[in-house]
């Protein structure tokens, strides 16, 4: 007995060395890019994202579609929007595209069940999987993400008080949704510390309505406006957001787990604000992605381009970045090799795994362009746009937008002009063909579907805004 409880002892740490990565996602909705101190903020504070900024490695260009939805659907497949039908949010009728010359392309709503999500390849292999927040892609007995790969999953999204939960669960009327979503994370990872997991947290703040705990509003009611950033409650609701990161962070230094969890943290989308500074009324603007233009909705850099850190102890360099333009179709792959896990057989993955960018922030991916196609209007007040139809490719520095209505063509060095705002492709036009002829032969490999005349333009009534289904709208 003696010698078998030494060979045991003996093995247990060959077992614990062997053990792959645990893997924790925090994504906040709508946090703009410059919404996080460590991503240049002076008024917002940010203090845990900061330290997991200090600890791991940020990407300075990563970028996730122009609203909710879609990149929801891309995280969770793997697949640019084309391939699962997922472009924005709700049905084409949400905003009065009848004025314009294009009819949109139909939007999927839930995401295909065919598609084998990030969760059902990371439970195959061997990986407790959990869920908790805004989820988006399907609510019903079907698409629901305990039915997609997950463990464990509590659906909550609408509002950040006296919040409902799908499945439903008591909680105090009082109680804010970002500490409840922490709470159900932090005990799935005290429950599950001794097994691989993979824990998804996508909090719904600091998604509208607007309202935040008095205690964190009235830390920043006095606090002077920066750039920008002015909104005592919109600051609150990032502190929140921290908190949740800070309580994670602790979670995992306490069970001894940090330096074998690869914890990212990201946003959606861009932030809710840029909108003024494009001569957009009715945008709602609460925050300022500048120096990126624009904002949530719009396919210029404020609307896609996200904060994105990860620590990754052992592999990634504390304190380091990559200006390495990488996209939501990337996380898929990357979570698969953390996991050693077999990618889908008959599922295309469209993006590359950032592993080597996360062990050397210097080395090149092998692909050699990022895109996002757009075959839809998103509107911010009435008779204006935050995005027409469009499509993109970023090659390094290059970025080249095709407009569909009229296939105007807008070329931009984003290492030089970070803010787009002088379109270069009058002036180089050899650059604006190739980045072109390659953004069209990637449109017809993939087989994006494109908006067709509007033959509505000067009949159509004009068309009750929704957003499908008779599900209640949100603001994205």
């Amino acid at each position: 007995m003696k010698h078998l409880l030494c060979l045991l002892l003996l093995i247990a740490p060959l077992h614990a060395a062997d053990r792959p990565p645990n893997i924790v996602f925090i994504l906040a909705d709508d946090l703009g890019y410059t919404d996080v101190a460590c991503f240049g903020s002076k008024y917002y504070e940010t203090p845990n994202i900061d330290k997991l900024a200090a600890q791991g490695m940020k990407l300075t260009r990563h970028h996730h579609c122009q609203n909710c939805q879609p990149t929801r659907a891309a995280l969770m497949s793997g697949q640019y929007a084309p391939r699962t039908g997922i472009y924005t949010v709700g049905g084409i009728d949400r905003f009065e595209w009848t004025s314009r010359p294009l009819r949109p392309v139909d939007n999927v709503q839930e995401l295909p069940l065919e598609k084998i999500t990030i969760a059902q390849t990371m439970k195959q292999a061997g990986y407790a999987t959990g869920m908790f927040g805004k989820w988006h892609l399907g609510e019903d007995s079907a698409h629901h993400p305990a039915q997609r790969g997950f463990d464990e999953a509590i659906v909550s999204m609408g509002r950040h008080f006296d919040f409902k939960t799908n499945p439903k669960i008591k909680h105090p009327k009082e109680e804010y949704l970002a500490d409840f979503l922490t709470d159900k994370a932090v005990d799935f990872i005290q429950r599950h510390k001794d097994a691989p997991f993979f824990l998804y947290l996508p909090h719904f703040g600091v998604h509208s309505p607007h309202e935040a705990k008095a205690e964190l509003i009235a830390r920043f009611k006095d606090k002077p406006p920066v750039g920008g950033h002015h909104s005592p409650v919109y600051a609150a609701m990032i502190a929140s957001v921290d908190e949740s990161v800070g309580r994670v962070m602790t979670t995992l230094d306490g069970l001894k787990l940090a330096d074998n969890t690869v914890l990212i943290f990201a946003s959606d989308n861009g932030g809710v604000g840029g909108y003024a500074r494009e001569g957009l009324k009715g945008g709602g603007d609460i925050t300022d992605n500048a120096p990126l233009r624009s904002g949530k909705g719009s396919l210029y850099e404020g609307g896609t381009r996200v904060p994105f850190i990860v620590r990754w102890p052992g592999v990634t360099k504390p304190g380091s970045s990559s200006d390495t333009p990488t996209i939501h179709v990337d996380l898929y792959p990357t979570f698969a090799e953390i996991g050693k896990a077999a990618p889908p057989a008959n599922q295309p993955l469209d993006g590359e795994s950032l592993v080597p960018l996360f062990r050397d922030a210097s080395v090149s991916l092998k692909r050699e362009a990022i895109y996002q196609h757009f075959p839809g209007y998103l509107g911010a007040s009435e008779g204006t746009w935050r995005t027409t139809p469009v499509g993109l490719i970023e090659v390094g520095d290059w970025k080249l937008m095709e407009f569909f209505e009229d296939h105007r063509l807008e070329l931009y060095n984003l290492k030089d002009d970070i803010g787009e705002q002088k379109n270069l492709a009058t002036e180089m036009p050899d650059k604006t063909r190739e980045l072109h002829a390659k953004m069209l032969a990637w449109r017809e490999a993939i087989q994006a579907p494109m908006p067709t005349k509007n033959t509505e333009q000067t009949t159509a009534a004009p068309r009750k805004k929704g957003n499908g289904k008779g599900k209640k709208k949100q603001a994205e």
